[in-house]
């Protein structure tokens, strides 16, 4: 009996978090889906702001985007309003998930954590905005430098409106948790996986896979490579300072501590 009264007291504290998070999600799903009614009601403008880049790289009264298929852009418009509701609705879903895991924390961890928390949209924002106001302009104008004549034909850009939101969402995406390094990295560091002094020791290696998920995540012109590699590359060496500065306050702190420890010793 005293078995099935302990298995009992703990399915309840079990059933409390279950409940509390369906709780959480549900709000979460609802404040979602209003964002996603909003921002399909504002559809029209948001392509707009999206498809502001491309027009600007156009020359002048040449740009347009076309649709080959009679539902394309009804699609474009959702994928746009669910893409912005998502990113309005962020930081009330990551306050729910905070919400949730914050009391099984020590004050300790809270305190630790909750810099992340924060950090990650603002560094999510900042690749994003590199994307859209620096490099798809660059990347834009590289493109259609291509148009032209080949054989006496002309050769004409006229990208679909699915293709180029597909396009800026890779932007986008791609720049925005390319920005998220420096979570990451101290992350790992602060759970132990990897050190500072083991991040220095292969800077080679980092220069290498920097330029490499440029490659990958950015289309093939050499300046939205770059673009993406220099500031990703700063934010690993930003990360290491970050790293060192937080080290020497720690070892400051600890030996402020064993001194007052050592004087309240002598004391007694």
């Amino acid at each position: 009996m005293g078995i099935l009264r302990d298995i009992d007291e703990t399915q309840a504290p079990l059933m409390e978090h279950l409940v509390e998070l369906r709780g959480r999600l549900l709000r979460s799903v609802l404040v979602l889906a209003i964002a996603f009614g909003v921002c399909f009601y504002f559809a029209d403008q948001i392509l707009a702001f999206l498809a502001r880049p491309l027009a600007e790289a156009f020359p002048p009264g040449q740009g347009r985007l076309v649709y080959t298929k009679l539902y394309e852009v009804f699609f474009v418009e959702l994928k746009v309003a669910l893409f912005a509701a998502f990113c309005v609705s962020f930081p009330f879903i990551a306050n729910q998930l905070w919400a949730f895991v914050a009391p099984g924390l020590y004050a300790r961890e809270k305190k630790a954590f909750l810099p992340f928390l924060l950090a990650t949209p603002l560094l999510f924002t900042a690749g994003a905005c590199l994307a859209y106001f620096v490099v798809m302009p660059t990347a834009f104008r590289f493109f259609l430098g291509f148009q032209g004549e080949a054989g006496g034909l002309p050769i004409e850009a006229l990208p679909s409106a699915g293709e180029y939101l597909s396009l800026v969402m890779q932007f986008i995406l791609a720049f925005g948790i390319s920005f998220l390094l420096p979570v990451l990295l101290l992350l790992l560091e602060r759970a132990g996986i990897v050190s500072r002094k083991s991040l220095s020791k292969i800077r080679r290696y980092v220069i290498v896979g920097v330029v490499g998920v440029a490659a990958v995540v950015t289309p093939p012109d050499p300046g939205s490579q770059l673009i993406l590699a220099a500031p990703l590359y700063l934010l690993f060496e930003g990360s290491l300072l970050l790293m060192l500065i937080l080290e020497r306050r720690e070892g400051s702190r600890d030996d402020k501590g064993e001194s007052e420890d050592r004087e309240a010793r002598e004391s007694t």
